[in-house]
C-alpha cells in the first residue's frame, strides 16, 4: 500500500519503519529535517508526501500541528484525492477531529482517528494497541497497516471516538501513576524500601500495567522520555477541556494537572512523565531508592 507517513517523533519513526518492513511503499515527512527511515522516500512537504498516496498517516504532537499538516501551506489538503484515507494517530481534541473530517470529506476522503498506547517500546516492536474511530469501510482498508505497527486494534465508534477513548485512557494512566508516585514517596519518608514496596504492589490487587512498566525505570531513576511529561500534560489539558465541553467534573485530574504545571516550571517538561515523582520527593525531603534486583529478593517463597 502507498502510505505517506507524517511525523517521525518518538513513536512515528518506528511506526513508519515497521510499515516499510511489512512491504508497504512509504514516503515520510517530518517538520525537523534529518530524520530518515531506511527504505522510505523523504518528501519536502506534507503535500509532496501525500501526492499519490492511498493512505496519509499522521503522528504529531498536538491539535495545532495536525491542522497545520492538513490545511497549512503545502499541506495535505493540496494533494487530497477521492478514495484516499487520512489517519491520525496523534492525541488531539475529539471536537477538532470532527471538524477536520468535515473539511476533507468534500474531496471524497475518509477520515480515521487511531491514537495508540504502548509507548516507545511498543512502537519499536510493532506491538501497539490502537483505539480507532471511523467508518467500517475505511478501517477495513487499513487493517494491514494496523497489523504492521501493532498487535491489536479496537474500533470504539465513529470518527473522533478513538481520540475520546485515548483521553479517557491517558486520564487513568496519569492518575494511576500519581498514586504510585505518592505511595513511593510516603513509603520512603516512613523508611520502607521502594523495591520491597514494588514487590508488594505486584503481588497484590494494587498491581497495574502502569506500575509494571514504570517501576523498573523509577527504581533506576531513569527519567529519559518514553512518554514526555509535556505530552502527558497536553493530554491532561485536552481531557479537562473535553470534560468542560461535556459538563463533566474531573476533580482528581484537576489536582494532578497542577502537579504537571509545577513540574514543568521545575524544568521537567522533556523528561518522562514519571519525573513528577521528583517534585513529590522535593516537597517531602526524601529520595526514593531501591535496586530493581531487590524487588525479587523481597519475595518470600511459601
Amino acid at each position: 500500500m502507498r502510505v505517506a507517513f507524517l511525523g517521525l517523533g518518538i513513536m512515528g519513526r518506528s511506526m513508519a519503519a515497521n510499515l516499510v518492513k511489512a512491504g508497504h511503499e512509504v514516503t515520510t515527512w517530518n517538520r525537523s529535517p534529518g530524520k530518515d527511515v531506511e527504505g522510505a522516500r523523504s518528501a519536502a512537504s506534507p503535500a509532496e508526501a501525500a501526492r499519490g498516496a492511498e493512505v496519509v498517516w499522521m503522528c504529531v504532537s498536538d491539535t495545532q500541528a495536525v491542522e497545520s499538516l492538513l490545511f497549512g501551506p503545502q499541506g495535505v489538503a493540496e494533494a487530497l484525492a477521492e478514495g484516499m484515507t487520512v489517519v491520525d494517530s496523534s492525541t488531539i481534541a475529539p471536537s477538532a477531529t470532527l471538524k477536520f473530517a468535515e473539511r476533507v470529506r468534500p474531496s471524497g476522503v475518509q477520515y480515521v482517528d487511531a491514537p495508540m498506547t504502548g509507548s516507545k517500546a511498543g512502537a519499536e516492536s510493532g506491538t501497539l494497541i490502537f483505539f480507532v474511530g471511523g467508518k467500517d469501510t475505511a478501517i477495513e482498508k487499513i487493517k494491514p497497516l494496523f497489523a504492521a505497527m501493532g498487535k491489536k486494534f479496537f474500533r470504539v465508534g465513529e470518527t473522533s471516538k478513538g481520540h475520546a477513548a485515548k483521553l479517557a485512557m491517558n486520564l487513568q494512566i496519569a492518575l494511576i501513576y500519581e498514586g504510585f508516585a505518592e505511595g513511593l514517596t510516603l513509603a520512603a519518608k516512613l523508611g520502607v524500601d521502594a523495591a520491597t514496596l514494588v514487590s508488594l504492589i505486584e503481588a497484590s490487587m494494587v498491581r497495574s500495567g502502569v506500575v509494571e512498566y514504570k517501576a523498573p525505570f523509577v527504581l533506576k531513576r531513569d527519567f529519559s522520555p518514553n512518554f514526555p511529561l509535556r505530552l502527558m500534560h497536553k493530554d491532561i489539558r485536552l481531557a479537562l477541556s473535553a470534560a468542560k465541553e461535556a459538563r463533566v467534573k474531573l476533580p482528581a485530574l484537576e489536582t494532578v494537572e497542577e502537579i504537571y504545571e509545577l513540574a514543568t516550571e521545575e524544568g521537567h517538561a522533556n523528561l518522562d512523565y514519571a519525573a513528577t515523582l521528583t517534585l513529590l520527593e522535593k516537597w517531602a525531603g526524601v529520595e526514593v531508592h531501591g535496586a530493581p534486583e531487590a524487588a525479587d529478593s523481597a519475595l518470600i517463597p511459601k
